[in-house]
């Protein structure tokens, strides 16, 4: 398998790409595009360089911007022809560096495929192209009384078509599920130019359920054209109970608690203390700055079920130690409360010049621990870190606050979040949980996953893509990669994670 040399492409090399004809390609791309759809001009690309990752930024050769899905045929066809690298593109606001360019490479931007093409308020679904906004969805939805339930924090810019390919979740993803469990087709269309289908408008499809296989794949086996999405009935009421406590184990404990009662919230979240103090200075959303740690407990359905369900989580929560419960008291309350925690991004750009976004899961029990280890890293890194965690399923969240400016804090940075994300896979976790791998994770991906694992990984990529032309370099790393990962950790005296993983 040529992906065992360590270089791009499944035996091509970073030479190889070199001599696209640059001239030659877009010549071809301007015989299917309009002149303005083809960008090469070196500051014509320039808002392309990055994705929401911005510490990596790179030019690509040209970006394009079709109208028509048979259009990003024809630009498929064109670049496999000619063997030039193809990075899809949403809205560019993925955090871990998966839209970044290919410098010999096109960006393929899915922006003007922003079409709502139905929405079928009886059978409960909308059928949407790549480029739709995800809260654009629920807009148009809100007059059958129905929404979209996936709701990442950036749900105001982020598409559809991103979603899908890094399987995004949002706050409310405890109870609704993630993008993979309110989906019911994908089309997309392969390098070589063609169309395909994943999933169907029924319960199941025949053949291979390949829909799971194709979401959270960033962009490396299809290009998404098309997705019907499911849409959920709107609830009667919702009601978010906020609860501070005094130490952070307890409001771990307290999310343990709750789960373990057979509750399952619609959304269950919380914040450390430094967290708070930043995202109360910025939206005002009546945060206790006091606390330790708080949780945002969100339950909604009928009034009745409301009520229920609000009793037997305050109970658990007052058996927890919190030393403060409010329940929100009407709707404006309740959205005061959940834009704090959405603005909890923002909030952090506003106190630190950079910060760095990690994206770990772990077992819900061990979110105390895991907070008590990153404060004792807080120290061996000299940075601060505040932690907003999608609680309920354990997906963490910890923003690493540095200085890109300042000598050797990106580097250390890094260090931080890798350490982050191995302690995950160590207590049990995984290393990411909606923003994908991208760029940022790929050699944590040795810690996660065997040598086996790894290989069957690259034969699913050459299934679909033998050229390994789509998003080359992201998101599954090569084996010689991973040796070389778990030399530079064995000369740290860090063991590799991963017991399978070859020794040196």
């Amino acid at each position: 398998m040529g992906e065992q040399s360590g270089m791009p492409g499944f035996g091509r090399t970073e030479e190889d790409f070199s001599r696209v004809d640059v001239r030659r390609l877009v010549q071809a791309l301007l015989g299917v595009l309009p002149a303005a759809h083809v960008l090469h001009d070196p500051e014509d690309l320039r808002p392309y360089e990055c994705d929401g990752m911005a510490a990596l930024r790179q030019l690509p050769l040209v970006v394009v911007l079709p109208d028509t899905e048979a259009q990003v045929v024809d630009i498929l066809k064109i670049c496999a022809g000619q063997g030039v690298p193809v990075v899809a593109r949403g809205a560019g606001t993925g955090l871990s560096g998966g839209a970044q360019p290919h410098r010999f490479g096109v960006v393929l931007s899915l922006a003007r495929l922003n079409r709502i093409i139905a929405i079928d308020a009886h059978a409960r679904r909308a059928v949407v192209q790549p480029g739709v906004r995800n809260l654009a969805i629920s807009e148009a939805a809100a007059p059958h009384g129905l929404y979209y339930a996936p709701d990442p924090s950036s749900q105001i810019a982020c598409t559809i078509g991103g979603n899908v390919a890094e399987n995004s979740g949002g706050v409310h993803c405890l109870k609704y599920g993630l993008t993979i469990h309110n989906l019911l087709k994908v089309r997309g269309v392969t390098i070589h130019g063609d169309i395909v289908e994943f999933g169907s408008l029924g319960l199941d499809a025949p053949g291979y359920d390949l829909l799971p296989l194709v979401t959270g794949s960033e962009g490396m086996l299809a290009v998404v054209t098309e997705v019907t999405v499911k849409l959920t009935p709107k609830p009667q009421l919702a009601q978010c109970v906020l609860a501070a406590f005094d130490d952070v184990v307890k409001a771990g404990d307290a999310v343990a608690r709750i789960i373990a009662a057979g509750i399952i919230p619609a959304g269950l979240e919380m914040m450390d203390q430094p967290a708070t103090a930043a995202v109360e200075e910025f939206v005002h959303a009546g945060y206790p700055l006091d606390a330790k740690a708080i949780l945002l407990c969100e339950s909604d359905g009928t009034p009745e079920e409301v009520a229920e369900e609000v009793g037997r989580v305050r109970a658990l929560l007052e058996q927890s130690g919190a030393t403060e419960i409010r329940v929100s008291r009407d709707e404006a309350e309740r959205l005061r409360f959940w834009a704090g925690r959405k603005a909890a991004f923002p909030a952090a750009g506003r106190i630190s010049p950079d910060y760095y976004c990690m994206d770990g899961t772990i077992p819900r029990k061990r979110l105390g621990e895991m907070l008590q280890a990153i404060q004792a890293m807080e120290t061996k890194y000299a940075m601060r870190c505040i932690n907003v965690f999608h609680a309920g399923d354990g997906n963490l969240h910890p923003l690493i606050l540095f200085d890109a400016n300042k000598p050797g804090d990106q580097h250390t940075a890094e260090a931080f979040g890798a350490e982050i994300l191995e302690l995950s896979v160590a207590l049990g976790g995984t290393i990411t949980g909606e923003h994908g791998v991208g760029i940022e994770k790929i050699n944590q991906m040795c810690s996660q996953f065997a040598t086996p694992e790894i290989a069957a990984f690259h034969r699913v990529k050459a299934a679909f893509d033998p050229g390994g032309l789509l998003n080359p370099g992201k998101a599954i790393p090569t084996l010689n990669r991973c040796a070389e990962y778990g030399r530079e950790r064995m000369g740290a005296g860090q063991p590799v994670a991963h017991p399978d993983l070859p020794r040196f």
